[in-house]
């Protein structure tokens, strides 16, 4: 795969966030992806380092409102397992964000559902693996023309009915 950024598409702005789990594989991607020419600049809003303990919603949620208000393109969020990170992520209205462990669903995450986020679990990938992907999942980029448009069409309004109407849930660990 071409390292060069697709006709016409203009470079990303990336931000990328960790938990204290995800902080060491978070620092590798981020040092990837600022040499890599399909990214015109990476923001790191934490975790900077292992000692830090900071709850993985807190940059999670700081990465996704980067994206919701135009600041970032893409996010790249990494916890022990990429779980915690997505479903705080897509709290925030209009993110779209998934854990992807393989180059298809990485793929299809954008090609598909014209996701904004991908999350890595530093638990369960290999850094190489993650690197892999995350260097495939750069070159992706979503067709507004696609059968799939409508669908994440659909997503939107869902979500834009029901703003501020769901209840509090019970979370999980």
């Amino acid at each position: 795969m071409s390292a060069e950024p697709a006709r016409g598409a203009e470079p990303l702005r990336i931000v990328v966030a960790a938990d204290n789990a995800g902080v060491e594989l978070k620092d590798r991607l981020r040092d990837l992806m600022r040499d890599d020419p399909r990214v015109a600049g990476v923001v790191d809003v934490g975790v900077s380092d292992a000692a830090d303990d900071t709850a993985y919603p807190v940059p999670a949620a700081a990465a996704a409102e980067m994206i919701a208000r135009g600041e970032a393109d893409r996010g790249v969020l990494v916890c022990g397992t990429g779980i915690g990170v997505a479903i705080a992520a897509n709290k925030v209205p209009g993110i779209r964000a998934t854990v992807a462990h393989d180059s298809y669903s990485a793929e299809r995450s954008i090609k598909s559902n014209d996701c904004q986020i991908i999350t890595f679990g530093a638990r369960v990938i290999g850094p190489h693996a993650a690197e892999k992907i995350l260097t495939e999942w750069l070159g992706h980029r979503f067709d507004a023309a696609s059968p799939s448009a409508a669908k994440v069409a659909r997503i939107t309004e869902y979500e834009n009915e029901h703003a501020g109407a769901g209840a509090a849930g019970t979370g999980c660990g």
